[in-house]
C-alpha cells in the first residue's frame, strides 16, 4: 500500500481535505496529515476525514537555541517552517516510510523539498492533484522513481535569486532588496522584474513568487498580489494564469483585504474549466470551476466583512458565472421523475428529519414530532456518520458529477447511502441548504417529498447556486428579505419547476423568558451574541456611549462566546478594535461581559433593553427572546438589507427599527426614562413576541406544512 504523507502550514479547509483524502485512498494509498497550525482545535473536524493519522508538528521555536530562532526572523515562510519541523522525529520517520510527500500550501513547499533530499524514493509535490497524477503513473510504471516537482523553481532553491533564470540579476537584487520593497520606487522596480518581456514563463512565475514573498515580508500585501498578477497577465496557459491570479486574491484574503482582482482569478478558474468541460475533461474543469465558485464566494467577503458584494451589486458579482458554460452545465434543472406522493393511507407519515451537526433549530421540532400520533420520526445527523459526512461536502466530486452528466461514481455513492432513507420516508426535512442540500439533489428523490430550510447564512455561500432545487418540493425561509435574496441570486427560484416556498419562524419556546424584572435592569442593555462580525457589537457600544452621555448607570451586558481570531483575518482585526474599545468600558463597569450561559431567560430578567446592532439576519432569535422577556427591542435597520422591499423594518413592528446609533439612543432615553415608561414599552414587546412567534404558535404551521393540517 502507498503512504502518502500531507503537509500543510495552514489549517485545510474541511470538504477539499476529505476530498482529497478520499481519492488517494480510493488509489489504495493511505493517508497522513502533519501540520504547524493548532491541530487539536480542529481535531473534531478532523476526526470526520479518514485520515490514517494527524500529527501536530512544533507551532514555534521556543525549543530552538537562540542563533536559529534569530535566523528564523528574517527568513522566509517556507524556511521558517523547516527550521521548527526539522527535528521532529516523529515527522522525519513517517517522511522516510512515505512514497509520496505532497505539500498543501505554499508554507509548506519548502520543507517537502528538504524532505525529498533525506527520502531520495519519495515523490515530493507540491498541490494535490500532481501528487494524484504521479501516483497513477506511478502505479503504470510498477516502479518507484524519484521525482521532485515543484510548479515554482525558486520555492524551493536555497538561494532564490539565483536559480531565475532569464532576468537580470542586477534587477532582481534591486526589486527584491527588503528596504526598496517597502517603497513607491520600489514598487515599480518589482514591475519590472515580474512583467519584463522574453522571460520564460517558468522564470517569470518563480520571479514573481518570491517578489511576492519578498513584499510580504516589507508588509506591502496588495503590492505581493499585484507582483502575482502582473506576471499572471504576461502568461497564456489558462492554468497557470488561474493559479498565479489565485494565489494573488488568497495573499489579500490572508490579511483581511478585499482582493482587487477577484473577478480576474475567478473569470481565469471559469474560463479553464470551460475549456476542459468542451473537451470532456470533467475532472479538471471540475477543480477549476470550484476553485472559481470557492473564491466568488469566499466567507471573508460575505460572512467576516462589514458588507458583500451581493448586497452591494449581486449582478456584477456573479456575472462571469452566469456566461460560464461549465457553470451553466452544473446549475442546469434536471427535475424528478415522478412527483412527490401522498402518503398511503392507513399510517402515520414518515418523516425523516436530517442535518449535518447543525441541529440547533430543530429541538422542539424534533420534540414535537416525536410523540405525534399522525409522525413516524427519524432523525439524521450526517455528520455522525463518515461516509455521509464525506459525500454531503464533497464539492468537487458533485462539479465533476455533474459536468459528467452523472457518471463518475459519486451518484453511485449517494444513491447508495441515502436511498435506504428516501425509500423509507414520505417526507424528507432537511435543516440548512448547504453541501447536504446539493448532496441529496444530485439523484432523483423518487416520490419522495424533499423539503430544505434555508436560514440566513446560506444566502452568502455557493451552495444555493450547487443544489439542484428543481428536485425540491419545498423551499422554507425564515424571513421575507432572505427569500428576496437567494430568489434574485439563483434563476432557478424564479422559474417554472421552481419549488414552493414558504415562511416559517424559527422554533422557540418564548414563555419561558416571561419572568419578572427589577426595576434597575431598565438601565441595562443587552447584547446576546457576540461570536461572529455579522453581530457588530461596535455599534452597540457606541450606543452605549452616547446613552452614558445622559446617565452613567446605563450599562451594557454582552452574552456568548467571543470571537475566534483563527476564524479569518477580518474577524481577527475586528475583535483587535472591540477589545480596544472593551477595555477601558470593562474597567469602569460600563461593560458586562458575561460570556456564554445555559440560562439565557435568567441572564434576560436582569436586562431592560434588548439590542440588535447586527449587519444582517435571518430572524434575531437572541432579539425575540429578549422581546418577550419585555425587555425594551431596540433594532439597527440591518445595514445589509436596509432600504430594501423587506428588511428589518418589515419583519419588526414600527418602532421597533432603527436608522444609526443616535436614533437607537433617543429611543431608550424616551423609553427608560421612567420605570413605568420603560415597563409600558416592554410589555406590548413581549405581547407581540408571544403572540406572532412562540412555538405554540409557530408549531402550527410546521403541521400544516408537514401533514396539511388546518
Amino acid at each position: 500500500m502507498t503512504e502518502v504523507l500531507f503537509v500543510a502550514t495552514k489549517r485545510p479547509e474541511p470538504g477539499i481535505l476529505a476530498d482529497s483524502v478520499g481519492r488517494f485512498r480510493d488509489r489504495g494509498a493511505r493517508v497522513h496529515l502533519a501540520g504547524t497550525f493548532h491541530v487539536a482545535r480542529v481535531a473534531e473536524e478532523l476526526s470526520l476525514i479518514a485520515l490514517d493519522g494527524v500529527h501536530q508538528l512544533p507551532r514555534g521555536l521556543s525549543r530552538r537555541s537562540g542563533s536559529v530562532r534569530r535566523r528564523a526572523k528574517v527568513s522566509p515562510l517556507g524556511m521558517r517552517v523547516w527550521l521548527q519541523s526539522q527535528r521532529d522525529r516523529g515527522f522525519r520517520r513517517r517522511a522516510l516510510r512515505a512514497q509520496v510527500i505532497v505539500a498543501l500550501d505554499p508554507g509548506a513547499v519548502y520543507t517537502v523539498w528538504r524532505l525529498s533530499r533525506y527520502n531520495p524514493t519519495a515523490e515530493a509535490h507540491f498541490g494535490v492533484v500532481a501528487a494524484l497524477t504521479a501516483l497513477d503513473k506511478r502505479g503504470q510504471r510498477g516502479t518507484v522513481t524519484r521525482r521532485v516537482v515543484f510548479p515554482a523553481p525558486g520555492a524551493v532553491a536555497q538561494d532564490v535569486r539565483r536559480s531565475v533564470d532569464g532576468i537580470p540579476a542586477a534587477v532582481m537584487r534591486t526589486a527584491t532588496a527588503r528596504p526598496v520593497m517597502r517603497s513607491a520606487l520600489g514598487a515599480r522596480l518589482w514591475r519590472s522584474a515580474v512583467s519584463a518581456p522574453g522571460v520564460p514563463v517558468t522564470a517569470r512565475v518563480a520571479a514573481a513568487r518570491y517578489v511576492a514573498e519578498g513584499m510580504r515580508w516589507a508588509g506591502r500585501t496588495s503590492g505581493a498580489a499585484m507582483a502575482l498578477t502582473t506576471a499572471a497577465s504576461r502568461i497564456p496557459d489558462l492554468a497557470l494564469r488561474a493559479k498565479l491570479l489565485d494565489e494573488g486574491v488568497m495573499t489579500e484574503i490572508a490579511e483581511g483585504i478585499s482582493p482587487r482582482d477577484l473577478h480576474g482569478a475567478v473569470g481565469a478558474h471559469l474560463a479553464q474549466a470551460d475549456e476542459q468541460y468542451a473537451v470532456g475533461n470533467h475532472e479538471v474543469a471540475s477543480e477549476a470551476l470550484n476553485r472559481a465558485l470557492f473564491l466568488c464566494f469566499h466567507r471573508m467577503l460575505h460572512v467576516d466583512g462589514l458588507s458583500s458584494p451581493l448586497v452591494e451589486n449581486a449582478r456584477e458579482h456573479t456575472a462571469s458565472l452566469r456566461v460560464s458554460t461549465a457553470f451553466r452545465a452544473v446549475s442546469r434543472p434536471r427535475g424528478r421523475q415522478t412527483p412527490a406522493a401522498s402518503p398511503p393511507p392507513g399510517r402515520p407519515l414518515r418523516l425523516l428529519v436530517t442535518t449535518s451537526a447543525n441541529a440547533n433549530f430543530l429541538h422542539h421540532v424534533l420534540a414535537r414530532y416525536e410523540d405525534h400520533p399522525r409522525v413516524e420520526l427519524r432523525y439524521l445527523d450526517l455528520a455522525s456518520r463518515k461516509a455521509l459526512s464525506r459525500i454531503s461536502w464533497a464539492a468537487r466530486l458533485m462539479l465533476e458529477d455533474r459536468l459528467a452528466g452523472g457518471t463518475t461514481g459519486y451518484q453511485a455513492e449517494v444513491e447508495r447511502l441515502m436511498r435506504p432513507h428516501l425509500d423509507w420516508a414520505d417526507t424528507v426535512f432537511l435543516d440548512w441548504s448547504v453541501g447536504p442540500a446539493s448532496m441529496l439533489t444530485t439523484i432523483d428523490p423518487g416520490d419522495t417529498r424533499i423539503m430544505v430550510r434555508l436560514h440566513s447564512y446560506e444566502a452568502f455561500t455557493r451552495w444555493p447556486h450547487m443544489t439542484d432545487f428543481s428536485r425540491v418540493d419545498d423551499l422554507v425561509f425564515v424571513a421575507p428579505h432572505v427569500k428576496d435574496l437567494v430568489t434574485s441570486l439563483v434563476p432557478h427560484l424564479r422559474g417554472t419547476g421552481a419549488p414552493r416556498t414558504h415562511l416559517l419562524d424559527n422554533a422557540m419556546e418564548l414563555s419561558r423568558f416571561v419572568r419578572p424584572k427589577p426595576a434597575e435592569a431598565r438601565f441595562n442593555l443587552g447584547l446576546i451574541g457576540v461570536s461572529q462580525v455579522a453581530k457588530d457589537p461596535l455599534w452597540a457600544v457606541d450606543v452605549l456611549k452616547r446613552v452614558r452621555e445622559h446617565d452613567e448607570r446605563y450599562r451594557l451586558l454582552l452574552v456568548g462566546g467571543d470571537m475566534d481570531p483563527k476564524t479569518s483575518r477580518a474577524t481577527a482585526d475586528y475583535r483587535r478594535r472591540l477589545e480596544r474599545a472593551l477595555k477601558p468600558l470593562v474597567a469602569s463597569g460600563a461593560v458586562v461581559r458575561l460570556g456564554p450561559t445555559d440560562d439565557v431567560p435568567g441572564v434576560l430578567s436582569d436586562i431592560g433593553v434588548i439590542l440588535s446592532s447586527s449587519l444582517r439576519e435571518g430572524c434575531h432569535v437572541g432579539l425575540m427572546e429578549g422581546a418577550a422577556s419585555a425587555a425594551l427591542p431596540v433594532v439597527r435597520d440591518w445595514p445589509f438589507y436596509a432600504g430594501r422591499a423587506n428588511s428589518a423594518r418589515t419583519l419588526y413592528p414600527g418602532g421597533w427599527v432603527v436608522g444609526s446609533p443616535e436614533e437607537a439612543a433617543r429611543r431608550i432615553l424616551d423609553a427608560t426614562s421612567t420605570e413605568e415608561s420603560w415597563r409600558e414599552a416592554g410589555g406590548p414587546a413581549s405581547e407581540h413576541a408571544l403572540s406572532a412567534w412562540d412555538w405554540s404558535v409557530v408549531a402550527k404551521r410546521f403541521d400544516r406544512l408537514f401533514l396539511g393540517e388546518g
